[in-house]
C-alpha cells in the first residue's frame, strides 16, 4: 500500500482506530476466510454470461453468471426452493429451475423484472412456433418502411439519447411490434428492442450515472468520450432476434435456455414478485425457504435508476416513478433518504433485533464517527454518503434478520459483494454483514476470497494511497 499524503492529524489519528478495529474484525472471522482459487472476477460479474444460451439477451452488468450459481449450489448443497430478494435479470432464478429447484425472485425494477418474466414465458411457449415467428417478422424489416411510429417515452435524463434515425427506427418497431396479435410474440419482440438500447444510443452504462458520447452533444467536462461504432437499428435488432430465435430454437441434447449439458431435464418452476425485497421479505410464510442465493447492490454509490434510465423509459415508469423506485431500493445512493416505515414493515422483533446488532457494531460506529468528522472538516466529497452507508448496513441488517426468520433450520444464505473505501477508511462489508449474520443465527459457514481484489478511485488513490479491495462470497448458515 503506498503512503497517504496531506491527512489532518485527527483524520489520521481515527483512520488507525479503524484499522485496528478492521485488524480486530479480521482476526475473529480468520478462520472462515480463504482465497477460493475457482472464483475470478469473470465468474462473479456478467462477462461468463455472454456465451449463455438465454443468459445472453440482456446484458445486465451488475448480475453474476450462471457458472457461478451452479458452482454456489453445489458447494453449498442447496436445494428445494431458493430466493434471491434481489433477482436482477434473473440468472440464480433460472440456474436454480434448471437444476430442478423452486425459484422465487423479487425484483424492484420493472425493465428488470420484464427480463425474467419473458424469460419464463418463453419457457412455456410452443417453441417452434415462437421461433418461425420472430424469424419471419426479422424477414419484413418493417422498421426500414415508412409507416406510423410510438414515441420512445423519454425521461429527462434520455432524452436526445439516440442518433435521429436509430429512434426513428426504433419507433416504427415498437408500434408495428405492439399490433401484433400474438401477444407472446408481441412482448418478445418489444423485449429484443429493450435489450438493445445502450447499444444503439449515446449512451454507456458507467456505474453511477450515464456516460455520454461526444456526438451527443451532452458530453460535459474537458475529457470527451467516445464509445466507438454506434450500430444502425437495422444492424443491432436483427442480431438480437437472431440469437434469441437460435436460443429459444436449442442446441441438441440441451434445454431450452440452459447450456449445462448436466442439466436436470426437471425444471423447476419460476415465481418473480414485483416490489422492494424491503417490502416483500417480512410478508413472507416463517421456514418456508431452503436457500438465498442473491448479491445486493453494493455500497458504492451506483443509482440503477439511471444506469437503467433507458430500459426504465421504455418501461413507462416516467420522472415521478423514477424517484419513488430510487428511494425504495437499498440505500446504496446519496440520494437516498431515510425510510420511515421500517419498524412497521419489520415488526417490532426483528426490527429490535436487527437495531441492536447495528448499535453494537464498533467497526462500523467507528467508519461513520470518522467520515460525519470528515464531513465537518469538508473534506468528504458528498456529505451524503454519511446517510447511505448508515442506511445500506441498517436495511441489510433488516434483511439479514428477517431472512433468518423465512428459511428453514439448516438452510444456507450465499451473497456475493464488494468491500468499499471512503475517505481512505477501509469499510470490510464482508465482515460487518457476517457479524449481523451470527447475531441473526446465522453460522459463518466461509468467506471465499477472490483471489484478485479491485483498486480504488483516482480520487482516494491521490489523497490516501492505493490499497486493493476484497471481493467476496459469503456462505452463512442457518442454525439449527
Amino acid at each position: 500500500m503506498t503512503t497517504a499524503t496531506n491527512i489532518p492529524v485527527r483524520h489520521v489519528e481515527m483512520l488507525n482506530r479503524i484499522k485496528n478495529a478492521d485488524h480486530e474484525l479480521t482476526r475473529r472471522f480468520a478462520n472462515k476466510m480463504r482465497v477460493n482459487d475457482d472464483l475470478d472476477r469473470t465468474l462473479v460479474s456478467f462477462q461468463a454470461n455472454k456465451a449463455e444460451i438465454g443468459h445472453r439477451w440482456c446484458k445486465y452488468r451488475e448480475g453474476f453468471s450462471a457458472e457461478l450459481i451452479r458452482y454456489l449450489i453445489d458447494k453449498a448443497n442447496v436445494s428445494g426452493t431458493i430466493l434471491d430478494p434481489f433477482a436482477g435479470s434473473g440468472t440464480s432464478l433460472f440456474v436454480a429451475a434448471e437444476l430442478g429447484c423452486n425459484a422465487v425472485g423479487i425484483e424492484l425494477l420493472p425493465c428488470s423484472a420484464e427480463i425474467i418474466e419473458v424469460r419464463c414465458a418463453v419457457l412455456r411457449a410452443n417453441k417452434e412456433r415462437l421461433a418461425k415467428g420472430i424469424r419471419e417478422y426479422a424477414a419484413k424489416k418493417l422498421w426500414c418502411k415508412s409507416g406510423d411510429e410510438d414515441l420512445f417515452p423519454h425521461l429527462r435524463i434520455t432524452d436526445g439519447a439516440f442518433p435521429p434515425e436509430n429512434e426513428r427506427q426504433l419507433g416504427r418497431f415498437l408500434h408495428d411490434a405492439r399490433c401484433i396479435s400474438d401477444k407472446l410474440l408481441s412482448r418478445l419482440l418489444r423485449f429484443a428492442a429493450l435489450s438493445i438500447l445502450e447499444e444503439i444510443s449515446y449512451t454507456r452504462k458507467d456505474g453511477q450515472y450515464l456516460r455520454w458520447d461526444q456526438r451527443s452533444g451532452r458530453c460535459l467536462g474537458s475529457k470527451l468520450f467516445d464509445k466507438g461504432p454506434i450500430p444502425h437499428f437495422d444492424e443491432a435488432i436483427l442480431r438480437k432476434l437472431t440469437q434469441i430465435a437460435d436460443d429459444i430454437e436449442g442446441r441438441e441434447n440441451e434445454p431450452l435456455l440452459f447450456s449445462s449439458p448436466t442439466s436436470s431435464p426437471n425444471i423447476g418452476d419460476i415465481n418473480v414478485r414485483i416490489g422492494s425485497c424491503l417490502d416483500i421479505l417480512p410478508q413472507m410464510g416463517a421456514e418456508t425457504i431452503d436457500g438465498i442465493i442473491t448479491s445486493p447492490p453494493y455500497c458504492n454509490r451506483y443509482d440503477y435508476t439511471r444506469t437503467y434510465a433507458l430500459e426504465l423509459a421504455m418501461s413507462n415508469v416516467g420522472e415521478e416513478g423514477i424517484r419513488q423506485l430510487r428511494q425504495a431500493m437499498l440505500s446504496c445512493t446519496v440520494e437516498n433518504k431515510d425510510k420511515q416505515d421500517l419498524a412497521e414493515k419489520f415488526g417490532t422483533p426483528i426490527f429490535q433485533a436487527a437495531s441492536d446488532a447495528y448499535d453494537s457494531q464498533l467497526m462500523l460506529g467507528l467508519v461513520l464517527e470518522y467520515l460525519k468528522t470528515c464531513k465537518d472538516d469538508g473534506t468528504i466529497n458528498n456529505p451524503g454518503i454519511i446517510r447511505m452507508v448508515k442506511n445500506y448496513f441498517f436495511e441489510l441488517a433488516l434483511l439479514i434478520f428477517a431472512s433468518s426468520r423465512v428459511l428453514k433450520p439448516g438452510a444456507p444464505f450465499i451473497m456475493v459483494n464488494d468491500n468499499v473505501r471512503y475517505e481512505g477508511a477501509h469499510v470490510p462489508v464482508d465482515l460487518i454483514l457476517s457479524d449481523f449474520a451470527e447475531q441473526a443465527g446465522f453460522m459463518v459457514e466461509s468467506i471465499w476470497v477472490l483471489p484478485k481484489g479491485k483498486g480504488n478511485s483516482s480520487q482516494q488513490m491521490g489523497r490516501h494511497g492505493r490499497q486493493e479491495i476484497r471481493k467476496c462470497v459469503y456462505v452463512w448458515r442457518k442454525g439449527n
